[in-house]
This record gives structure tokens, C-alpha cells and sequence, in this order.
């Protein structure tokens, strides 16, 4: 499609460093239409407007039509990229956006559905290593010029510690190239110790807003989740290196602390809370320390998901309109004329009772939702549930059965 100059609409997606400027350079050597660029970051819906006018009076005047190609195109907001609509619509021009960010969250649907995505993926070490090689004896556009010389564990140092992205690559090992004295007989030598110092460390792939910010928090809550400590100390600290917000970690571990541990350790929200208010409180670096402490504890504990099950189910009654009335006993009966409404006459007040329980109506319906598991704490929470549902089971079964007619209740008619 590019030989034959009949491209549509693209959107290339994918991290840094991995083709997606190149290959829009290798279409705007190979059209025949108007190539023109614009930036995410430098330019503005004014400039915009000015290429899309351009390009409309082109196609007018001389049946050229343009390719518009837009680097970080994400860094547009909704509103600038509604600009661009209805020119890519009328075929005024066929539009090549490059982002890091996935594009059906950050680009306009309507854009998105007229486009093809292409989704490039970090490249290989191997892949990296022969890109570095033919850079070393490219004269032309590589480092061909110099008179050097590569060991292959310093390329090979590279290529890994890159992390997929061949700018990155290229950019450290031209920095070795030009910062490394010539050695013997003129030749610059790089070895592992001078590719180590151009790179010096693995650059983490975190966008703070896009796929990696969401695929790391994920796989760290699954790793909480599936009790896995060293996993869930791995993914914090990627987060804590790329710098993110530890009051953005400290809500997701509450929230998993109360959702996956619940009431088999309850300590694990009371920990999770004191971790927030410490991130709050300190921030980085020192509030890795808590909150790695709380992720730890949960990461550990046992794990129940009653509460959010439970909590769940009763909102699904409720949203299906599956309503109960307030039981007349329980209703309000603090204020004058309440109890003529017969508001609150029955009410057993259950410290008034052996072990501060007794045996009343509390929803006017034989319904389940919290079912207690049997792990850590929420096992003898279990025991006391399971009691109690007994004898209320006992105190209704003993009730006299009503006799039978048009005006039995409506309770008795359930049993």
C-alpha cells in the first residue's frame, strides 16, 4: 500500500522507539501526495486549520491530495481533535497519527473507527543488537565515520538494557562514540564498562496515563490478590521508580484490602488506611517504606470476598426494584405521634438479651446475601452467623401456623 501510494487513514500506537516516526518518514519519501507534518506538543488547532485550508484548496486546484501526519497526536485534546474530522471524512486528507498512548482512549472515536491501528511492540535484544551492529558500519547515517571497535557483550549490554527502544539504543551507543578517547592505533574501544556508563540504567516503560500506568497497577492488585509477595513488590517498585503518586498505589491497596481480604483479616484495611495517610503525609521516597509495608501485609493475608459479594448482591435487589418496606418495630419512634403510626412498637433491644442477641424481623424477607468464608478471622465470624440464622430458624419454625384465608400475612405466606 505504501509502493502503490494508497494508504488510508493510519494510527501507529506503541511505546518509544519503535518505528512509528520512521515509518511515517518512509511514506512521505514514498507519496506522491503533500506530505505535511504537524506536533501534538508544539502545535496548536491555528495551525491546524492552516494545513487542513491548504490542503482542501490543493485538492481544488491541482487534484493533489495531502497526507497529514501528527506526532503525539494524543496530546491533543477531544475538542482539537474534532478539527480534524470532517477533512478526513471528505478524503481532504488522509491522516497518520503516532502515539504512545492507546488510541481508543485517546483518540476520538470517530477518528479511531476511520482509521487503521497499528499497534508496534517493543523490539527484540537480538533485534536491537543487529540494529546497533549496522549502525557501527553504516558511513552514511550510522557511526561508520569513527574508527571504532565493539565488544559484542557491550552491544549486547545495550540492546538489553534498552528496553525495546532503538532510539535509546542508538542514542547511548553515538554517546559512547563520542564521549571514549581513542585508544590504540586511533581506535575508540567500547567495551561492557563503557556501555554501562552510557546507559546506566534500564529505562522503565511507564506512561503516568496510558496502558502501562493501568497494566502495572493491574498486575500489581492481581498480584496482592493472588498472594504472590515478591510479584507484588516488583510491580510497586516499578511504579515507585517511574514516579507514581503513592496516594494513587495507597487507594488501590484500601480498596483491595477491603475487596480481596475483607473480614478473613480485618487489620488489612485498618494497614492499608494508616499506609494512605502516611503517603499523604511524607510522600517519596520515604512513604515506600508503609506502603510497601501494607502491600506486603495484604499480599500475605488471608483472603475472603465476601463482604464485596455480599454488598453486590443486595445492590442487585435493590437496583431491580426488588424493594422491602421498613418493618413497622423498626421504623423511627424518637418524635410525638410516632408510636399512634404504631412506629417502633415491638422493638426488642438486643443488649436487653442472653449473649446481646434475640430473635426479631430485620427485613421482613428470609434472605442470605453475606455468606462468611471460613478463612482466618471471618471463620469465627462464620461460626457466630451460622448460630444465630439457627435459632432465628428455630424461633420461626415454633411460631403457630395462621390459619388459612384471603387475610393471612403476607409474611407467612413466604414460609
Amino acid at each position: 500500500a505504501i509502493e502503490a501510494d494508497r494508504i488510508q487513514s493510519l494510527i501507529f500506537y506503541g511505546p518509544p522507539g519503535t518505528g512509528k516516526t520512521s515509518l511515517a518518514q518512509i511514506i512521505a519519501n514514498q507519496t506522491k501526495s503533500k506530505f505535511e507534518r504537524l506536533s501534538g506538543v508544539e502545535s496548536n488547532v491555528a495551525d491546524m486549520r492552516r494545513v487542513l485550508s491548504t490542503a482542501a484548496n490543493r485538492l481544488e486546484n491541482k487534484g493533489q491530495s495531502t497526507i497529514l501526519f501528527i506526532d503525539e497526536i494524543h496530546r491533543f485534546n477531544k475538542a482539537q481533535q474534532d478539527v480534524l474530522l470532517p477533512d478526513v471524512e471528505s478524503g481532504v486528507v488522509r491522516l497518520i497519527g503516532a502515539t504512545t498512548h492507546n488510541p481508543f482512549f485517546f483518540v476520538n472515536s470517530p477518528l479511531v473507527s476511520r482509521s487503521q491501528i497499528f499497534e508496534l511492540s517493543p523490539l527484540g535484544e537480538d533485534v536491537l543488537y543487529e540494529l546497533l551492529r549496522r549502525a557501527l558500519a553504516d558511513t552514511e547515517r550510522g557511526l561508520g565515520r569513527f574508527k571504532m571497535r565493539a565488544d559484542e557483550a557491550a552491544l549486547r549490554h545495550l540492546a538489553k538494557v534498552a528496553d525495546g527502544d532503538a532510539r535509546k539504543a542508538l542514542n547511548s551507543l553515538e554517546i559512547a562514540a563520542l564521549t571514549t578517547a581513542p585508544a590504540n592505533e586511533g581506535f575508540i574501544h567500547i567495551d561492557l564498562a563503557v556501555a554501562e556508563q552510557c546507559i546506566q540504567k534500564k529505562a522503565v516503560v511507564y506512561d503516568g496515563d496510558g496502558d502501562a500506568h493501568y497494566d502495572t497497577i493491574s498486575a500489581f492488585i492481581k498480584s496482592m490478590r493472588g498472594s504472590d509477595p515478591d510479584a507484588t513488590l516488583y510491580w510497586l517498585a516499578k511504579m515507585i521508580h517511574a514516579g507514581e503518586d503513592p496516594r494513587f498505589i495507597a487507594r488501590r491497596i484500601v480498596i483491595h484490602a477491603a475487596e480481596d481480604v475483607g473480614l478473613a483479616d480485618p487489620m488489612a484495611l485498618v494497614l492499608a488506611n494508616a499506609a494512605f495517610q502516611a503517603a499523604e503525609f511524607i510522600g517519596w521516597p520515604e512513604a515506600r517504606i508503609p506502603i510497601a509495608e501494607a502491600a506486603l501485609y495484604i499480599a500475605t493475608a488471608n483472603k475472603s470476598n465476601s463482604v464485596i459479594t455480599a454488598i453486590d448482591a443486595a445492590l442487585g435487589d435493590v437496583r431491580s426494584g426488588r424493594t422491602l418496606p421498613v418493618p413497622e418495630h423498626l421504623r423511627d419512634a424518637h418524635y410525638p405521634g410516632a408510636r399512634r403510626l404504631g412506629h417502633g412498637e415491638g422493638y426488642q433491644y438486643a443488649h436487653d438479651f442472653p449473649e446481646h442477641f434475640v430473635v426479631q424481623e430485620y427485613l421482613g424477607a428470609d434472605k442470605h446475601y453475606y455468606d462468611p468464608s471460613d478463612q482466618g478471622v471471618e471463620k469465627k465470624i462464620k461460626e457466630r452467623v451460622e448460630k444465630w440464622r439457627t435459632l432465628t430458624a428455630q424461633a420461626k419454625a415454633q411460631r403457630p401456623k395462621p390459619k388459612a384465608g384471603p387475610t393471612q400475612p403476607r409474611e407467612q405466606e413466604q414460609q
